[in-house]
């Protein structure tokens, strides 16, 4: 998607390591109306796939999957990563690693709002190794939900997220591949 790309080139900071901060746009700060561009993108990507539910894990991932449910007209639940006194007793509730956090965060989801029988297209910010998305497919899978589709902004392909999710046999969709990081610069596939 040529705007997300623009606005990676123009604003995106390579921290090395792998590491590519986008705070002025997605992750701190949110750009309303890139996201709601990125969003039309995707919903149009998974029109046909069938979706009831589009599940993302908090924070950073609320924006797109809010934007894209806007346009496929369904709601969405995001994963939280601490569980409030609000949610029952009884959750879905898996580990994954965060690359920006460096160490392993909780992602935690209320029976109430992920069901048997949903089917659940999965949106966050980036892939990148997959775990975090992994993490959402296990919880998706322990509330009897079929998954129907991954998407995501921004992919970083050298870091083999791809492959992980590969085994879930659903599409997988990013609107922007990066193919490397090298030297302080951005190398775009595609």
């Amino acid at each position: 998607m040529k705007l997300l790309k623009e606005r990676i080139l123009a604003h995106g900071q390579n921290l090395g390591g792998g590491i590519l901060k986008v705070d002025s746009f997605i992750n701190h700060q949110v750009d309303p109306i890139l996201m709601e561009a990125c969003g039309e993108e995707l919903a149009r990507r998974f029109k046909s796939v069938g979706a009831t539910k589009v599940l993302t894990a908090e924070i950073s991932g609320i924006a797109p999957a809010l934007m894209t449910a806007k346009f496929l007209n369904l709601p969405v639940v995001y994963a939280r990563k601490s569980k409030p006194v609000t949610m029952p007793d009884q959750v879905y509730l898996t580990l994954a690693p965060s690359h920006t956090k460096g160490r392993m965060v909780e992602l935690i989801v209320s029976p109430e709002y992920l069901a048997n029988g949903e089917k659940v297209l999965i949106i966050d910010d980036f892939l990148a190794s997959g775990a975090t998305i992994l993490g959402l497919a296990r919880l998706a899978q322990a509330a009897g939900a079929s998954l129907v589709g991954i998407g995501t902004l921004i992919e970083k392909t050298f870091e083999g997220g791809r492959e992980a999710l590969s085994t879930l046999g659903i599409p997988v969709e990013s609107l922007v591949a990066i193919s490397s990081m090298d030297n302080g610069k951005f190398e775009f596939a595609g």
